[in-house]
């Protein structure tokens, strides 16, 4: 059985029995003439800025929802033959993940997707199930369970019990916000350009949701001025926890939604068993905390966040 995270801005793919044999940036490089896809995760990525002008590179997916079908599941293909070997995913059950909050058009487009993989059997998994049962909650128990699933282009909450999702909110808000947000800010304060791969790499080496006792980090980032011309700047962490303020703040909100709407009888076991973290937003410094202090509640982080999703895939089926 084959789980998939298929995210906003990676792709996950987990093999029963081998673990994760995939982890690839959610991108493909199209040829325009012909509207085929000639590169798919990493190799795309690095396309960036460097094609032709008949090349495309494009993320067929935008807050978590599947623009284009066909390209999709060329991706898909790519990836299932890379991870799995040539036509040996085709004899396997593919479970694939999509938001909870997904609409009906939504998820027959993900439908549409595993019908052009030819797999043996297909199905769809909620991500905020499975990303419990990945982080390795019992999500069968009555007592309540709540998970905050931050991916690359949507957060997602959930209060789960007796195997169901009781409660849930989404918003349009992860990694991308925050990349986005890092971008703005710098401009802003720095009048510096800087591409969305600079943001990103400016996210993992200094991003903090919160005031800790670690060391500031302080970069060196390039760019292009409003002039037009290179230039280069130092950005702190204080910066960039600046940066980060307005996107956590939606995703804090959304979190709260979600306690303010779950039954008493739920909320009372999250004073124990608290919210678990999962997604590619966990691994943010700070995080934990930051929402510990907004909803006064434990906050753990999953051991293995980015691969919680789809490891937990498999079994919720």
């Amino acid at each position: 059985m084959i789980g998939i995270d298929l995210g906003t801005a990676n792709t996950v793919i987990y093999l029963q029995g081998k673990g994760i044999v995939l982890r690839e940036p959610s991108v493909v490089a199209l040829d325009k003439n012909k509207n085929e896809v000639i590169a798919v995760g990493i190799d795309a990525k690095n396309m960036t800025g460097r094609t032709p002008e008949n090349t495309e590179v494009i993320r067929p997916l935008r807050n978590g929802v599947i623009t284009d079908t066909d390209i999709t599941a060329s991706m898909l293909g790519g990836f299932l033959k890379k991870a799995v070997k040539t036509g040996f995913f085709a004899r396997d059950k593919i479970i694939l993940c999509i938001p909870s909050c997904s609409t009906e058009v939504e998820r027959l487009a993900a439908e549409d997707v595993l019908g052009m993989l030819y797999a043996k059997k297909a199905g769809i998994a909620e991500e905020p199930l499975a990303a419990a049962v990945g982080a390795g909650l019992d999500t069968e128990s009555p007592n309540g369970k709540m998970i905050l699933d931050i991916g690359g282009g949507t957060s997602e909450t959930a209060v789960i019990s007796a195997g169901n999702i009781i409660v849930s909110d989404s918003v349009k808000t992860g990694g991308d916000a925050f990349d986005n947000a890092i971008e703005e800010y710098i401009k802003k304060k720095y009048a510096l350009i800087i591409g969305t791969n600079t943001a990103e790499e400016i996210k993992i080496k200094a991003a903090s949701a919160f005031v800790t006792d670690q060391k500031e980090t302080i970069l060196t980032i390039r760019g292009r001025n409003l002039k037009g011309l290179s230039s280069e700047v130092k950005v702190t962490s204080t910066d960039i926890r600046q940066a980060l303020a307005e996107p956590l703040h939606i995703i804090a909100e959304s979190v709260k939604k979600v306690l303010n709407d779950t039954p008493p009888e739920l909320s009372a076991d999250f004073l124990d068993s608290g919210i678990v973290i999962t997604g590619g937003g966990a691994l943010i410094r700070g995080i934990d905390f930051f929402i510990a202090n907004e909803t006064k509640l434990p906050v753990k982080i999953a051991e293995n966040p980015l691969d919680c999703v789809a490891a937990g895939a498999v079994s919720v089926q």
